[in-house]
């Protein structure tokens, strides 16, 4: 299995060393071992001077800026050029830590077309790439599982046919959209990865096997589905009438003519755990620093020492910490009494912030069935509590209650006591379980919470006995499968979430279902408010 997949890599090298401008970019996924050294030393070989990129790197020294050093000197506006405008070839690395800022930046630098660049993702379950940067970077392979000694010279591809620019282009679109890549990059990236591949071989037009090697490293790896194989018809079946026009031309998805042909070829170039990261969906960059952390920064909250650095454009200088660092250098400098004050660019001190954000507390509660009532008053009372320390802790809560069969925002996050007890006032109980349809709407909120720079965490209160499928549909098997999916999908993006069993009994299943969400389960059958509102402190 290894041996198709180095092949892949190793191709993939040569082509983006081939072009690196034109395909915009690699993402290489893989953390430190002897593949990936060798792969990166093969790859040193065929490239020139490259630039090395950190994920904090300023923009000063990334686009270039101010050169202070020669300003301070001569007393004349001097620009320095950046990393990006002195090489053609970029390497991030830690990739997956990169700000958005920084992959905006090197995005628009790849839209531009003046920049290749590889990004060296050492991420592991909860840590992947921005999207919108790997979106602009063609070529996506990953080393893990592979060995160095097993690592094979560049091959030619099998003979196969040829194909014309305008066959190869429509089978790789109607891939695409059969994969359910959204990007219109991709079918164009993927189409300029085969033609180097045919290049590589000395061939002119592109064959059958250089887009089964272009699916597997520039469509493959962005899909959000996988061609299914089609099920085999009955014998007794007698066949279904051909359908009409209309209905064919309203088909979408229907895999293209060769598609399975293709695809069955990449995926023997691909790591064996694609189909569990797929069903896991795409992974987020990496999460915060915690709910309610402290996080260091330039521009407000409690001032904190300043500490020696240049100006980026981030950060604002400390005037009285510069000019007492410039002070005991002025006769040296040859200053005194009198004579201006002559700062080097070692002596700037920066101005130094720390915030704690504030942090969402998500509150889903099974309001179904017979004990609705009494857990939502629980729930009630552990809302109320918790939001009278609100105003120390920073804590906005919010409210969902689940039931019948779709879940309901009863309480948008808040902190004050008065709007949460009129809100609360009466809560609808009874009827089925829709867990699934809690745990999506929490997904939601907590999204949109971190999108306004809050630190969410998911509470889910049930006795883990969903039986209403987000279709709206009354089964158990359905509802369950629902509810994992949405776990995995909370866990995925990295939500800090407490589970707790409000069942006479600890359910097996829910805390199945916490540890797919990644959080904690806690049994507390009968807990009064007091008690939940303690377990969530503690816990989150």
């Amino acid at each position: 299995m290894s041996a198709p997949r180095w092949a892949a890599a190793i191709r993939a090298l040569h082509c983006f060393a081939a072009d690196p401008v034109a395909l915009g970019g690699l993402h290489l996924r893989a953390r430190s071992s002897d593949a990936r050294r060798l792969w990166l030393g093969r790859l040193h070989d065929r490239l020139g001077p490259v630039a090395r990129l950190h994920p904090d790197i300023s923009d000063e020294v990334l686009l270039g800026g101010l050169d202070l050093d020669a300003a301070l000197r001569t007393g004349e506006a001097r620009h320095r050029a950046g990393l990006l405008d002195r090489h053609e070839v970029a390497i991030l690395a830690m990739a997956e830590r990169a700000t958005p800022g920084l992959c905006a930046r090197l995005g628009q630098a790849l839209d531009a077309g003046r920049t290749g660049l590889l990004a060296l993702d050492e991420g592991v379950a909860d840590e992947g790439l921005n999207p919108a940067l790997a979106d602009r970077m063609a070529l996506s392979i990953d080393l893990e599982g592979l060995r160095a000694v097993e690592a094979p010279a560049l091959a030619p591809l099998p003979d196969s046919a040829a194909l014309d620019d305008d066959t190869a282009r429509q089978r790789l679109v109607a891939l695409a959209q059969a994969l359910g890549i959204a990007s219109l990059r991709a079918p164009g990236q993927a189409l300029r990865v085969a033609r180097l591949s045919a290049a590589l071989d000395g061939r002119a037009d592109v064959a059958e096997a250089d887009l089964a090697f272009a699916t597997a490293v520039a469509l493959v790896p962005r899909a959000t589905r996988l061609l299914q194989p089609e099920a085999e018809p009955e014998q007794d079946t007698p066949p279904d009438p051909p359908p009409d026009t209309e209905d064919e031309a309203a088909a979408p998805d229907l895999p293209p003519e060769g598609a399975e042909i293709l695809l069955e070829a990449a995926l023997a170039q691909l790591p064996p755990d694609l189909l569990a990261r797929l069903a896991a969906g795409h992974v987020p960059r990496a999460a915060g620093t915690g709910a309610g952390a402290a996080r260091k920064g330039n521009r407000r909250g409690r001032p904190l020492p300043s500490r020696p650095g240049r100006p980026d454009g981030r950060a604002r200088i400390d005037l009285p910490a510069t000019l007492r660092a410039a002070a005991p250098w002025q006769r040296l400098r040859g200053g005194g009494p009198g004579e201006r004050v002559r700062i080097r660019a070692s002596d700037i001190r920066l101005k130094r912030f720390e915030v704690k954000s504030d942090r969402l507390i998500v509150f889903a509660v099974d309001a179904s069935g017979s004990a609705a009532f009494a857990r939502l008053a629980e729930a009630k009372g552990a809302v109320e509590l918790l939001l009278a320390e609100a105003y120390a802790r920073r804590d906005h809560v919010a409210l969902i209650a689940f039931r019948g069969a779709d879940a309901q925002l009863l309480l948008p996050p808040t902190r004050s006591l008065l709007r949460t007890k009129r809100a609360l006032a009466g809560l609808p109980g009874g009827g089925g379980t829709p867990l699934a349809a809690g745990l999506r709407e929490g997904l939601e909120l907590a999204h949109h919470a971190r999108g306004r720079g809050m630190d969410p965490a998911l509470v889910v209160l049930t006795d883990g006995r969903p039986n209403v499928a987000l279709s709206g549909e009354t089964s158990r098997a359905a509802a369950a499968q629902d509810a994992a999916t949405l776990a995995a999908a909370i866990r995925a993006r990295a939500i800090p979430g407490l589970v707790i069993d409000t069942g006479n009994r600890p359910a097996p299943a829910l805390a199945e279902l916490a540890a797919r969400m990644g959080a904690t389960c806690l049994p507390l059958p009968r807990a009064d408010a007091e008690r939940l509102s303690r377990a969530v402190a503690d816990a989150l």
